[in-house]
């Protein structure tokens, strides 16, 4: 068995960035950006007005000034002329402030009769003038990688960017295997479960950004494994749940190989996931996980996540761990590494009661990893530990 650490290291091993493709700017919230983009414009591309009012000469504004409003600037629609001495343009948020005008005062700080406006308030020291070009100016990058945020697409909008430079979605396939699965809705069998783990990483690999396959189960036969993993042909990631272990029935580890799986490593020295095997398959990573729930999400957490980093380009492909302290004592931890179900609240972190790698219950309620080293001791509460948010 190798340690956490080390199966990382030879997972990466399995995976290279993918490459670029372009998309519309629509499509691209969530996407990871793959090349540096320029914005192609100044923002504001004019002087603009930040507030309505009028503008004029700041060499004039002072309080019970006269001016005479000589014309209209508006948003998309500007005024033409130039400001001359003892003269105003009325003038709205976003418009372009008028030659010869560098100041703006707001309404309220005036008076109008007609064509004439008189300064009624203390006008300030403040221009409510945004310079042209202050937000961005043309070839200011927004640089890669990165996960694109809405507000990053709202950027590259006013940058006039219309097709964004992405890193290609990652395909996974997943290949659940077992007699005893069926899929969700169908009516089970005496002796039959439903199969959860499939949907489950399907949701965790979409939400990091992948495109995934859930192929048919793959029943505890030769001919069947071999069909689905001919069904699998052409993903970037092929991802086995079940039939990883050591059991009469678990075959995973046989067909693949015979199919020419180059292994990487089989079983990692932790709790819950000991039984994973990695490799390459005609020209795709693979991972085989264990069939219980618990640990094919843990290792989906552990594992695939930062394979998929990878691929997608981002720089930070391992979630870093989080400090907290216990509120409740917990045991003593035994010779592998022991990723606990645990609750983080604001008071701090405690242990799920069970930790049998079954319970989906258990796991549902969870939203950390409570991260043991090999003979940890028993820890009461208060004492500082390591935790993955999930």
């Amino acid at each position: 068995m190798i340690t956490v650490e080390d199966a990382r290291s030879l997972l990466f091993d399995l995976v290279s960035p993918l490459e670029t493709e372009s998309v519309s700017l629509h499509k691209a919230a969530g996407r990871v950006l793959a090349q540096d983009v320029s914005a192609t414009r100044d923002q504001p591309p004019f002087p603009a007005s930040s507030m309505d009012g009028y503008a004029l000469k700041s060499t004039e504004v002072e309080l019970h000034a006269m001016f005479k409003v000589i014309g209209e600037s508006a948003a998309g629609r500007r005024f033409n002329g130039t400001v001359g001495p003892g003269q105003a343009v009325r003038i709205f948020t976003g418009a372009p402030v008028p030659e010869g005008a560098d100041f703006v005062i707001i309404q309220e700080d005036t008076e109008r009769r007609g064509d004439l406006i008189t300064i009624s308030d203390e006008p300030g020291t403040k221009t409510n003038i945004r310079p042209a070009g202050i937000d961005f100016k043309a070839g200011n990058k927004i640089t890669a990688p990165r996960i694109l945020r809405p507000e990053d697409v709202a950027l590259m909008a006013a940058m006039n960017i219309p097709t964004v430079p992405v890193a290609r979605k990652p395909v996974v396939a997943l290949i659940s295997t077992g007699d005893e699965l069926v899929m969700p809705g169908e009516i089970p069998g005496p002796d039959q479960i439903i199969a959860s783990n499939t949907f489950g990483l399907k949701a965790l690999l979409e939400n990091e950004g992948a495109q995934v396959r859930i192929l048919p189960i793959a029943r505890d036969t030769v001919a069947s494994l071999e069909t689905a993993f001919g069904l699998a042909a052409g993903a970037d990631l092929v991802v086995t749940i079940g039939g990883a272990s050591v059991g009469e029935y678990d075959l995973v580890a046989d067909v693949s190989q015979n199919l020419g799986m180059e292994r990487s490593f089989y079983k990692i020295r932790m709790r819950p996931g000991k039984p994973l095997m990695a490799g390459r398959l005609n020209g795709s990573a693979m991972v085989g996980l264990p069939g219980n729930p618990v640990s094919a999400m843990v290792c989906g957490y552990l594992f695939l996540l930062p394979m998929l980093r990878r691929m997608l380009g981002i720089e930070q492909v391992l979630a870093p761990f989080q400090h907290a302290r216990l509120t409740e004592p917990i045991g003593k931890n035994g010779p592998r590494e022991h990723y606990m179900r645990a609750v983080l609240s604001e008071d701090g972190i405690r242990a799920c009661a069970d930790q049998d790698s079954s319970l989906l219950s258990v796991l549902a309620r969870a939203n950390a990893l409570l991260v043991r080293e090999p003979n940890d001791p028993a820890r009461p509460a208060g004492d500082k530990v390591l935790y993955l948010p999930i």
